[in-house]
């Protein structure tokens, strides 16, 4: 919220009271006073100004400040409200969508969960479909919220049962309703804009790096373009988990993931047990991204990270948002000590229970735990 007139007029008399240097900082005080002390309207006037914190751990093992957009303190749980909120506010005001009516989609979970949140929100209905896979906690959320869950076998995109193939039939049959389309639609990238502008208003413009992994591409779109038109020379990283293209997209200008490969293409294959993150193919939002350099990050390491984040502060994050941390930690390393490297904790462990956090289920897939201490050798 801007400043009021009487504001600004008492700031201007400070201007020559006390110099511009005490002007700024009453200013920049004042503002956040009001901030802490906003009436939010509503659930969805929750979304967004998340703090950013130092994860003091990783900071002091690698010489650089690195610091945490706590996304998981949005309302919804994740770093999807910022995109629920944008693509259904703009389909409103544009008539795309009708009052009250369907908003559909296809997804691993998080993004259903907040698409279902801001429906409820608003009045509207909500119907998601996704792969049977993945973590049954978002499935169980997503229907709290009132809305329908359709679990469907994991496919390739070009089939007719991929979730996002299934959602937008259903939007289309149905007059005044929203297929959200969150890969291709660029109100996710718009959303994330806004998350780069505070990101560099609350580093003050101090720093160097930002990492983050990659699944519709509008989050590193976003933030990419928002910190370089501020200061061109902050570096974007991608962090990819295993199974994805992306990474030789960046590093070699080809989609291509081992993986694919003639010969070895899996019928109903497994690459990751990292969710939301790691795609194989070009999205409009992705397109977008400013992209410096890559990483490949594996499912041992973030596995291994959240369980170092949970050991040494207390932090219960997802799969992404730990590789997210794994990706922070091999930019400090390219970068050296001294800088300031930027991620994002895309959302919380709670979400994760069957799956990422499940010892169980890690003990099956040979990934359980066995780092100690503060050490970071987990990083390759």
């Amino acid at each position: 919220m801007p400043p009021s007139s009487s504001t600004l007029a008492s700031c201007l008399a400070l201007v020559f009271a006390a110099g511009a240097g005490a002007t700024l900082c009453y200013l920049y005080l004042a503002w956040w006073k009001r901030q802490e002390d906003e009436v939010r309207s509503g659930v969805l006037g929750l979304i967004g100004n998340t703090p950013l914190v130092r994860i003091a751990s990783l900071s002091e093992e690698t010489g650089c400040e690195i610091l945490a957009k706590a996304e998981m303190l949005n309302p919804g749980g994740s770093v999807k409200d910022r995109v629920a909120l944008q693509v259904v506010s703009e389909a409103l005001s544009e008539g795309r969508l009708a009052p009250g009516g369907l908003i559909t989609e296809g997804t691993a979970g998080s993004t259903g969960v907040s698409l279902a949140m801001v429906a409820a929100a608003l009045g509207c209905r909500c119907a998601i479909t996704m792969p049977d896979d993945a973590a049954i906690e978002k499935a169980t959320m997503i229907q709290a919220y009132g809305a329908a869950v359709q679990r469907v076998r994991p496919v390739s995109i070009v089939h007719p049962d991929h979730p996002v193939n299934v959602a937008r039939r259903e939007a289309v049959a149905t007059p005044g309703a929203l297929f959200a389309d969150q890969f291709e639609n660029e109100a996710n990238y718009r959303a994330h804009v806004k998350t780069g502008e505070e990101i560099w208003r609350q580093t003050g413009g101090r720093l160097h790096a930002f990492v983050s992994g990659a699944g519709t591409g509008g989050t590193i779109a976003g933030v990419s373009r928002s910190l370089k038109a501020r200061d061109p020379r902050v570096r974007v990283f991608l962090i990819d988990p295993p199974g994805s293209s992306l990474f030789n997209k960046v590093k070699r200008g080809v989609m291509y993931a081992r993986e694919e490969a003639e010969g070895k293409r899996l019928r109903n294959p497994f690459d990751t047990i990292t969710e939301g993150i790691g795609i194989n193919r070009l999205t409009a939002n992705f397109n977008r991204a400013l992209v410096d350099d890559a990483f490949r990050g594996s499912d041992r390491e973030a596995v291994e990270m959240a369980s170092y984040l949970l050991r040494n502060e207390g932090l219960w994050v997802g799969s992404s948002a730990a590789m997210n941390c794994v990706g922070a930690v091999k930019a400090a390393r390219a970068l050296g000590p001294g800088h300031v490297v930027v991620t994002l904790l895309c959302d919380g462990g709670h979400r994760h229970l069957s799956k990422f956090h499940n010892p169980e289920y890690l003990a099956q897939m040979g990934l359980t735990p066995v780092a100690q201490g503060r050490s970071l050798d987990f990083v390759e």
